[in-house]
């Protein structure tokens, strides 16, 4: 691939390349570079955010450059201060090694376990001592760190800010000192961290690295960043089937971003071409966005379960295919049985009974296909079908005594 070629590729979707000619330098020369990513281990599960950097981190690796994936259980402990408007509560030693085991798992999903280095910041700050990290807290002042937003807006509102958050940059920045890292990459919120990272080379007489920031990925509901405080996200770990249908429910705005960011199977000149298909009425926006939900799947869960998904999201949504493609989930009621309403609560189809019941008066709750229009249905223990409440929200349940 010509250097111009793997521009354009490092550059899908990202937000800034600091600084693109600085990387065009480095790809000319022909070697492999060295690609530095950090994750705290704060949750033990990943989700369709965390991939982001993760798909970068791989179409590195597709171009023949050296990915460290950097566990930060070290920089874990401190707590990332980054958008926080409160001092974050560090995590505890048993946290952190708990979350990382469970990392290493998650990422091979989407990186070539051949090509990956997996690191511990722990490994060279294990071996520093307090008068190391004074030496490199004297590398930068107080000023200079009151220029990050976060911190610049909670000195303002005169809220506290704890002497050991100063340090989160510094740690973050001499990862890349230790790694001597070529490329950098992060999300946006992290550009001042990355800057930090160059800055510390400099003063350490490495050449800089260059940064990459990536957008945060929006959720679900098109607004907030992916979060699992926010129930807006799609774990990777999820079943292929919570893939597919959690992915058919975004809008259509967000599917484009969605593809710029999560797929590799469509190119920016193909979706381009699928844009005009769309606006024009030949392609149904529905279909692309199915190609999306099972790419996702497949990544995550392999072909079979993802076609499996695909083939039950048919049989529920549009009533193609058969219903027992889906997974089945027990619901545990009384032995006299439970009323539609209260059961379609039981199995989080909906929120309240209230809301179930709404539902029912407009007529949008379905079983095995058929509209049910007596709110007094009573459902007992052995039945087993698909409760569908709209036309995106289904569940095959199978009822037993609880």
């Amino acid at each position: 691939m010509s250097v111009q070629d793997s521009l354009d590729l490092i550059g899908r979707g990202a937000d800034e390349v600091l600084k693109t000619d600085e990387l065009r330098e480095r790809l000319a020369s022909g070697r492999p570079l060295r690609i530095k990513a950090g994750f705290d281990p704060t949750a033990p599960d990943l989700h369709l955010g965390h991939t982001v950097l993760l798909n970068k981190m791989r179409q590195f690796q597709d171009l023949g450059h050296e990915v460290t994936f950097l566990i930060g259980d070290f920089t874990g402990m401190i707590g990332d201060p980054t958008g926080k408007n409160v001092t974050r509560k560090p995590l505890t030693r048993e946290d952190v090694e708990a979350n990382a085991r469970t990392y290493s798992d998650q990422v091979f999903k989407v990186l070539d376990p051949q090509s990956t280095r997996v690191r511990f910041n722990s490994e060279w700050f294990g071996r520093m001592g307090a008068a190391d990290m004074i030496k490199l807290a004297a590398t930068h002042t107080v000023a200079r760190m009151l220029e990050r937003d976060d911190f610049a807006k909670r000195y303002a509102a005169q809220q506290p800010i704890a002497i050991h958050e100063f340090l989160y940059p510094l740690v973050q920045g001499y990862d890349s000192v230790a790694l001597e890292a070529d490329v950098e990459l992060g999300g946006t919120d992290q550009k001042f961290n990355l800057l930090m990272g160059r800055a510390l080379q400099e003063h350490h007489g490495q050449r800089p690295q260059v940064v990459l920031t990536m957008p945060l990925l929006e959720g679900l509901d098109g607004v907030q960043k992916m979060s699992k405080s926010l129930g807006n996200y799609i774990g990777i770990n999820e079943p292929a089937i919570d893939i597919v249908t959690k992915t058919m429910k975004i809008d259509d705005a967000l599917m484009w971003r969605w593809i710029e960011l999560l797929s590799f199977g469509i190119s920016m000149a193909e979706a381009a071409t699928l844009r005009t298909d769309i606006e024009s009425g030949q392609l149904n926006p529905r279909d692309l966005k199915l190609r999306l939900a099972r790419e996702l799947a497949a990544r995550f869960h392999g072909g079979l379960e993802a076609e499996q998904a695909v083939a039950g999201w048919n049989a529920a949504v549009r009533g193609q295919g058969d219903t027992a493609q889906l997974p089945l989930n027990d619901v545990a009621i009384p032995a006299e049985g439970m009323r539609i309403a209260a059961l379609l609560t039981a199995a989080g189809l909906t929120p309240s009974n209230s809301e179930a019941n709404r539902k029912l008066r407009e007529r949008a709750v379905r079983i095995d296909g058929a509209v049910v229009e007596d709110a007094q249905l009573t459902l007992a223990p052995g039945f087993e079908g698909v409760l569908a409440v709209g036309k995106r929200t289904f569940a095959r349940v199978r009822l037993v005594v609880g």
